[in-house]
């Protein structure tokens, strides 16, 4: 079985992602959902075969040594971000398939005000959700659109590295983890001395990470960055939580003072079936909110948002009011995907 070979399929059916695991079919995700993509039922052997075609030798040899190996990989003109692991004492492999070229900011469906973003010259601005929500699409479309318009350098940290820009107004650099730097931490600190403008970090994991972001942030750098986390409020205990509690009041006051917006989202399908949709939670840091990081008061964060619409923010269950009143996603499916179903079902009137 030939890698290519499923890829072409996946391609052909609109795929996001392809798994490979011994013992069933190969499947894809279609519009969120798992399908067999042939009735092929696949061996140990052939998953090993499939992980020496994505990773070769060398690949293969640390994914041996370690029990998981992150890539990323060009096929069938396709970019394609691989990670190759073990379970049960055999291979599993899981592609996801993106897309061929970066898409223009506008085209995406996030709330206008994001737009705004591209023009800063400091602070912070979070892009989070859960896996596959999107988070590296928004991302490549925001600094593409810095890359052109502006005369800036743009240096990102990405593990591994996914869209690949080509230089227009700015230069790019982008830098792999693990193999042109060793640690996010170690890239970020050696990133302040190499002159940059607008540096992306594909994920702050850590504390030391975090504090370094905002050192650059308030150090006059644009800092976008990701975290697996469903809100802004969230987001921001989440940076808050990695430190110790006698470093947590520094944190917070340096956080609301460099933090200028966060984009939450969540993908929805369609109500016609023909794929997915963006659902957009965006708060904007005003005085108002500066005031409830400094204080620790996240939890009125959400209320806040609510009521800043005029700043162009908005809540994600207001998004998906948007959605479902637009057709189009189902009542349903605003539903099940908000956070408060009472207050869906109050406005949808069901």
């Amino acid at each position: 079985m030939k890698i290519e070979d499923l890829i072409l399929a996946a391609k052909e059916n609109n795929a996001s992602d392809i798994h490979i695991i011994c013992g069933l079919p190969p499947k894809y995700r279609v519009i969120g959902e798992l399908r067999s993509m042939t009735d092929h039922i696949l061996t140990h052997d052939e998953c090993d075969s499939l992980a020496i075609q994505l990773a070769g030798e060398e690949g293969y040899q640390q994914y041996l040594d370690e029990g998981e190996v992150d890539l990323a990989v060009t096929l069938c003109d396709t970019r394609i971000r691989v990670n190759i692991f073990s379970q049960q004492d055999h291979t599993s492999i899981a592609l996801r398939l993106l897309n061929d070229n970066i898409p223009l900011l506008d085209s995406l469906g996030l709330p206008p005000a994001v737009t705004n973003f591209t023009l800063l010259k400091r602070g912070i601005v979070l892009v989070t959700g859960q896996t596959g929500s999107g988070k590296s699409t928004t991302l490549a479309a925001i600094l593409n659109e810095i890359n052109h318009t502006r005369c800036d350098h743009i240096l990102t940290l990405e593990d591994p590295i996914e869209y690949i820009y080509t230089p227009d107004k700015a230069i790019v650099n982008q830098r792999e983890i693990g193999r042109d730097t060793k640690s996010y931490a170690n890239g970020l600190r050696a990133a302040l001395r190499e002159d940059p403008d607008v540096i992306l970090i594909g994920e702050m994991r850590d504390p030391v990470t975090i504090e370094t972001a905002l050192t650059a942030a308030e150090t006059g750098h644009l800092v976008f960055a990701t975290l697996h986390t469903g809100s802004a409020a969230d987001s921001i205990d989440r940076i808050v939580d990695s430190f110790e509690e006698a470093k947590q009041h520094q944190i917070r006051s340096q956080l609301s003072m460099t933090l200028v917006g966060v984009i939450s989202q969540q993908l929805i399908p369609k109500k016609d079936g023909s794929g997915r949709v963006v659902a957009c939670e965006l708060m904007i840091v005003n005085p108002a909110i500066k005031n409830l990081i400094r204080e620790g008061k996240t939890a009125q964060i959400d209320s806040t948002i609510a009521t800043s619409a005029d700043i162009g923010a908005i809540s994600m269950d207001n998004s998906l009011l948007r959605l479902a009143r637009s057709k189009q996603i189902s009542n349903e499916s605003a539903r099940i995907y908000a956070r408060n179903q009472d207050y869906i079902k109050k406005n949808l009137g069901f």
